[in-house]
């Protein structure tokens, strides 16, 4: 994991807690996406490689509900992501 866990909480606010939650959440979600393609990737079975694919693609899900958490608890969250999605809609036309 790229995290650390637990981090120093004594002096985070309560309000910047949460944002850490959500963030370490996505951490998580996105190391197990890494883990579950690079298994399905390296093995020959079928049905394992279905199964871990499937299992990554509920991961991506979590992803996407600590990202929604993270743009209500963080107000700077989401013109952030707009900003970043225009950055790269600029380098693509």
């Amino acid at each position: 994991m790229l995290s650390k866990i637990p981090f120093e909480t004594k002096s985070i606010s309560k309000e910047d807690l949460d944002k850490e939650i959500a963030r370490v959440g996505i951490i998580a979600e996105l190391d197990a996406i890494n883990l579950y393609e690079q298994l399905a990737a390296m093995t020959g079975n079928p049905l394992l490689k279905k199964v871990l694919l499937d299992i990554a693609r509920e991961e991506k899900v979590h992803v996407g509900e600590f990202q929604e958490l993270l743009v209500r608890l963080d107000k700077e969250q989401e013109p952030s992501l707009e900003e970043g999605k225009d950055e790269v809609s600029e380098m693509t036309d």
